[in-house]
Parts: C-alpha cells; sequence; structure tokens
C-alpha cells in the first residue's frame, strides 16, 4: 500500500471538506527512522480520516541527520519549525551507536524545557494477554535532570563519573504536575518513588518538595514509596498505584516495565509537555529488524497522537479514534505482533498490515467499544493555565564555605600511606578530616577488607576558629598538594546554607 506524505494526506482532508485550511492547527512531523515512516503513515491516515484539525510540517531527524553531519541528530532550521509550532509529533528514530553520537530525544526534552514525560500504562485484556487485566496507571517522569544530563567524566585508569543532577525548580514542577493530572483527569492517587534512604541530598530533595506539595491537594491521596519496594509492588500488585511521580532515571525503567505488563510496549503512546512546547511519541524504537515490511503495529505513535489531540484543544476528535482502535481489539484485529491474541477471534484473517490496521481504525470510526469504557477526553490540564505557578524561587540562603573535598588518582598507596603525603600538606586553614574510596571512609580507622580502586576522596575541613574559609584557601592548599606531586583530578566545595550542611557523610563516617 503506498505510504502517504503528511501533504498528500492534508490535501485528501481538504478535498474530503473536512477543514478549511485556516482552521487547522500546524503541527510539526518527523518520520524518524526503521518502522517511523510507516506507523507515521498509518497515525496521519486515521488523525486525517477523523477529522483532526492540523496542519502537519515534515522535518527529517535522526540517523540520516547525523551522518550527514549534525552531531545532534537535527539539523538548525529544524529547531524553526518546532518553536513555531509548539507541537511535535515524533516517530521513533535511530541513534548510531559508537562515535559520541548524544541521545536526540534527550536533547530536544532538555532543549526545549520538556520537563513531565507522562505515559499512560492499561492493559486491555482479554483481547491482548496479560497478567495483569486491571493494570490502569500514569506514569509523571521528569524529563530533563538526575542522571540523563550526561555529564560524564573519566577520571583515573578505574572510575569514571556520572553526575546526577537534582534541582529544586525541576520537583517543584514535575511534582506540581502531576497532582494537576491527577486532579484534571478524575485520578484518586500520586504515589512519589525516590531512594532517599541512600541519596539524602539529591532524592532528599525530591521527597521533601513531594510532601511540601502534597498538602495543596487534599482531595488526593499521596504516598511515597523507595524505588525498589515501590517497582516491585508495580510489577506484582499494579491495582496499588494510580498517578506514579519520579525522577528521570527511575520513571524511564518502570514506565517500560508498566507497559510491558499491559501486554506489550508497542501500545503505549508518550506525551512531553513543557512549559511552551510539547512533543508525543510512542514509547518503543525504531525496530529496524522489520522496517519496510509494513508490518508494524501504529498503535503506540497513534495512542501518542491521542494526546497530542487533546493537548491542542481536540478532545472530541482523540476521543473519537481512541473508541474506534478499542473497536478494533474488540473485534480482533491485531498487527502481528499480537497475531498471537488474534487468533482467538474466528474467522479473523491475520495478521494485518500497518496500514490495513489504519484501515480498520478508520471503518470504525464514530462507534464506542462495547466491553472496554468508552473513553472520553477533557481539555487538556497545561500547566501554563494551572491556578499556582510551577514553582517559586525561593529567597538565597546564606552560604557558607567549611572545607573541599580533593579527589585524587594515587593506584601506589594504601589509605595510611595516601594520608600521611596529603596530610603533610595541610595548611593553617584547612586540615585532612578523613579518606574514602568509592564513598566508603577508609582513613582514619579504615578496614582491610574494604576494596579500594586508584580514586580517593579527601576531604580537608576549616581549620579556623570561624569554621570558615575562603575561596583562596582552597587554591592555597591545592599548590601546596601539586607541589607535593599529588594528581588532583577534581575538587567540591562543602557549604553550608543557613547553616544546614550541603554535603553527605562519608558511607561509615
Amino acid at each position: 500500500m503506498k505510504n502517504d506524505t503528511p501533504e498528500d494526506l492534508l490535501a485528501q482532508a481538504t478535498a474530503h471538506g473536512q477543514h478549511a485550511p485556516d482552521t487547522l492547527v500546524p503541527i510539526t512531523v518527523a518520520h524518524g527512522d526503521g518502522i517511523g515512516p510507516e506507523i507515521m503513515a498509518a497515525t496521519l491516515k486515521v488523525l486525517m480520516a477523523a477529522g483532526a484539525r492540523i496542519a502537519p510540517e515534515t522535518i527529517e531527524i535522526g540517523e540520516k541527520l547525523y551522518h550527514a553531519g549534525h552531531s545532534s541528530g537535527i539539523a538548525p532550521e529544524s529547531w524553526d519549525s518546532l518553536r513555531r509550532t509548539k507541537v511535535f509529533l515524533k516517530a521513533p528514530i535511530t541513534t548510531p551507536s559508537g562515535g559520541g553520537y548524544k541521545s536526540l530525544n534527550v536533547t530536544i526534552r532538555k532543549t526545549l524545557g520538556l520537563y513531565a514525560n507522562v505515559r499512560p500504562c492499561v492493559s486491555y485484556a482479554p483481547f491482548v494477554a496479560t497478567q495483569h487485566p486491571k493494570l490502569d496507571l500514569v506514569i509523571v517522569r521528569e524529563n530533563e535532570e538526575d542522571l540523563y544530563g550526561g555529564i560524564e567524566h573519566r577520571q583515573t585508569d578505574e572510575v569514571f563519573q556520572c553526575l546526577k543532577l537534582i534541582s529544586r525548580p525541576g520537583c517543584e514542577k514535575i511534582v506540581r504536575y502531576a497532582f494537576e493530572y491527577a486532579r484534571a483527569n478524575g485520578r484518586k492517587k500520586v504515589t512519589c518513588m525516590s531512594k532517599d534512604n541512600i541519596m539524602k541530598l539529591t532524592d532528599g530533595l525530591f521527597h521533601q518538595v513531594f510532601d511540601e506539595i502534597r498538602v495543596e491537594y487534599p482531595e488526593i491521596a499521596a504516598d511515597h514509596m523507595i524505588i525498589d519496594i515501590g517497582a516491585a509492588r508495580l510489577a506484582t500488585r499494579p491495582e496499588l498505584f494510580d498517578v506514579i511521580v519520579t525522577p528521570n532515571l527511575y520513571g524511564d525503567i518502570i514506565s517500560d516495565i508498566a507497559a510491558e505488563m499491559t501486554g506489550s510496549v508497542g501500545l503505549a503512546g508518550s506525551a512531553n509537555i513543557g512549559e511552551q512546547v510539547a512533543m508525543f511519541e510512542a514509547i518503543h524504537g525504531s525496530a529496524p529488524d522489520i522496517a519496510g515490511k509494513g508490518i508494524a503495529n501504529p498503535s503506540g505513535l497513534l495512542l501518542g497522537a491521542v494526546m497530542m489531540l487533546v493537548h491542542i484543544g481536540q478532545p472530541a476528535v482523540a476521543a473519537q479514534i481512541h473508541n474506534a482502535w478499542l473497536c478494533t481489539l474488540e473485534d480482533g484485529v491485531f498487527t502481528a505482533d499480537l497475531q498471537g491474541a488474534g487468533r482467538a477471534q474466528a474467522g479473523v484473517p491475520m495478521p494485518f498490515g500497518s496500514m490495513d490496521f489504519a484501515d480498520a481504525i478508520i471503518e470504525r470510526l464514530g462507534r464506542l467499544p462495547e466491553r472496554f469504557q468508552p473513553v472520553q477526553y477533557q481539555q487538556a490540564p497545561a500547566m501554563a493555565q494551572a491556578p499556582r505557578p510551577l514553582y517559586v524561587r525561593a529567597p538565597a540562603a546564606r552560604k557558607a564555605l567549611v572545607g573541599v573535598d580533593v579527589f585524587v588518582h594515587q593506584s601506589a598507596l594504601n589509605a595510611d600511606a595516601l594520608a600521611a603525603q596529603i596530610g603533610a600538606s595541610n595548611t593553617a586553614a584547612l586540615r585532612l578530616q578523613m579518606i574514602t574510596n568509592r564513598g566508603v571512609k577508609v582513613w582514619p580507622g579504615g578496614f582491610p577488607e574494604t576494596f579500594c580502586t586508584d580514586h580517593w576522596r579527601c576531604r580537608f575541613t576549616a581549620g579556623t576558629d570561624s569554621g570558615e574559609i575562603a575561596q583562596r584557601d582552597i587554591v592555597a592548599l591545592l599548590g601546596a598538594l601539586t607541589d607535593a606531586g599529588v594528581d588532583v583530578i577534581k575538587t567540591e566545595n562543602l557549604c553550608t546554607f543557613d547553616g544546614v550542611k550541603g554535603f553527605a557523610l562519608g558511607q561509615g563516617q
């Protein structure tokens, strides 16, 4: 079957008298790599047939752009389209392996401030096989920071570092969005998941902000779980959850787990919401192994497009498409990835190709499902219209410099010998207090059983009566260490904020 371009589909819609061009909402569309062009063509065909009032303009992103020398996977002029339309419907792309290529998905999310990733996960039993037939939850994942900042360094022969960055504005934005989403969509509970029993400052801030904001939504139940037990209960008792809000990495992992628990990752769409721009996509990858065969399931991208229609103020069209899609499942219409479930429907030819599946949805437009609950959509909870600000910057705290962690590359010495060498560089302002290796205190009073790498954190604290130091004191210390032949690889200032420590103790300290 012919893969129509967005321009072909727009012309078809206009020719059928569905909408005049001046009533259409401009959106940016990227057909992507692998199966992307096939599922995008199927998705756009359904949108146009349903009367979606959109005017797609196409940009090219992904593998071809990487190989053409655009290290980010997108050409400069494509950013102009995204910033103009402020709505992006994106098919999966392929990031070339090796060569230092950065993820375009992460680049787009961070560059355009798409702080909230929203992934509804719903089971479609008995038509799609699942061990969790009542699963129906939404994962709201922070989308801009955490370890996904991609700030990594090799520091020694043996040790590599990735920085985990958590900000108060980032926490406030995503937590408030989760509660606003729950309120707007009739959800009853929001669960926060973090690992603040270990990462007391970063994940601790996320949990703290959750506790601060939850009191503003008294009609919505709220609780917190450590991510490991939370993920375990999600896998075994998903009915405990309604909306889950969590930092970036945890959200990425558990949203794929939850989507797979519904029966197929291929059925899940997602929204990436910012204050000005929003992006909608499937959560699966570009599946190059089946590209060009016309058998890919467009459902994930189509349901992402349904979220887009709600976002741009066309909830009735979104509901019509979603209900027609549910009817196709009830009638046993499946693509190849779900054909095992579809064969249970006697007399239904299997499998359906991508465009045949789109045609089957189009044939059912205007119908309501009989066994699934029919879908209704209200206007999207646009955070720009929220009754409270996304975040409020507090007055700056009094910041006091009280010490410095000096990280050292040293493979030949043990902790006691290193302490003797490092301690000889003590100054009047700064004195060696502790040495850790991979976070564990190894001096003073270390254990011989502790395995050490060649990467050492040497903590110097103020030797002054006031307990505070100046930047020049750190410079003097570094000069003394350099003169002693110590290989300093980085430093981290130790500060208090309104008297509260802004740094963690060493494990065992």
